[in-house]
């Protein structure tokens, strides 16, 4: 059928994401570091996304394409946060505070320090790509060991970050695939890597690396290494 549709000028979009979070349908996505439209039956030809777009890449045009398909849009939606296929609560995504920190405190513990985790799940297997709390968000990716070596870790590194964290050795899969799933689907605004110096932890900064590389985003990025003692031993900066 002939109707309005989204379209997407390659050569003027930078990559940015902001589409993406803006398009409550999942009617766009990035590849290799652009913006797409993924399904026509998805676009309900509405434009959220079009005053979003700082390079005015996304414009209107009537073209024959598929009905705008509610039902699927639904389907797709629900898909995208899922819970794992084993029903587990720990793979359901929510966003935390502080104030559900303070309500859970014992009455008059004054010692009790306030988490800085902002989300959960933490676990980078468990994390879905499209969890809402990855939108623009500056992402801390760390070893398990890390916020046990280092007596500060809260407030040193995950204030204002969101939270993965895993361990290349134990878990058996590459992070890289989904890291980089998660880098083309969001706006993400920075990431930070928090590693420790043994030898194979080295490989969560080399799936960040790959990943960012893979996804065809340009994002600041830093990597802490961390003795076992907990001192900061080398702190890096770049960008790839």
């Amino acid at each position: 059928m002939m109707r309005k549709i989204i379209k997407i000028d390659e050569d003027k979009c930078d990559g940015c994401g902001v589409c993406v979070e803006a398009c409550h349908e999942g009617a766009i996505g990035l590849r290799q570091g652009k913006a797409v439209l993924l399904r026509d039956d998805y676009c309900d030809g509405l434009g959220d996304c079009l005053p979003v777009c700082p390079t005015e890449a996304i414009t209107f045009e009537e073209r024959e394409a598929l009905p705008y398909d509610e039902a699927a849009v639904q389907e797709h939606m629900r898909a995208r946060q899922a819970p794992l296929p084993c029903g587990c609560p720990g793979g359901h995504t929510r966003l935390l505070s502080q104030e559900e920190f303070a309500a859970s405190a014992p009455a008059g513990d004054t010692r009790a320090v306030p988490s800085e985790l902002r989300q959960w799940p933490v676990q980078i297997k468990l994390a879905p790509v499209n969890a809402a709390f990855f939108a623009g968000a500056d992402l801390l990716i760390a070893a398990d060991c890390a916020a046990y070596a280092h007596g500060n870790f809260h407030a040193a590194f995950m204030r204002g970050r969101v939270t993965l964290i895993g361990c290349p050795k134990l878990d058996a899969t590459d992070y890289r695939e989904k890291l980089a799933d998660i880098f083309r689907a969001h706006a993400i605004q920075s990431v930070t890597v928090a590693r420790m110096s043994v030898p194979c932890c080295a490989g969560l900064e080399q799936s960040v690396r790959g990943a960012l590389r893979d996804s065809g985003r340009r994002v600041p990025r830093s990597c802490a290494v961390l003795s076992t003692e907990g001192a900061v031993l080398e702190q890096q900066a770049g960008k790839l």
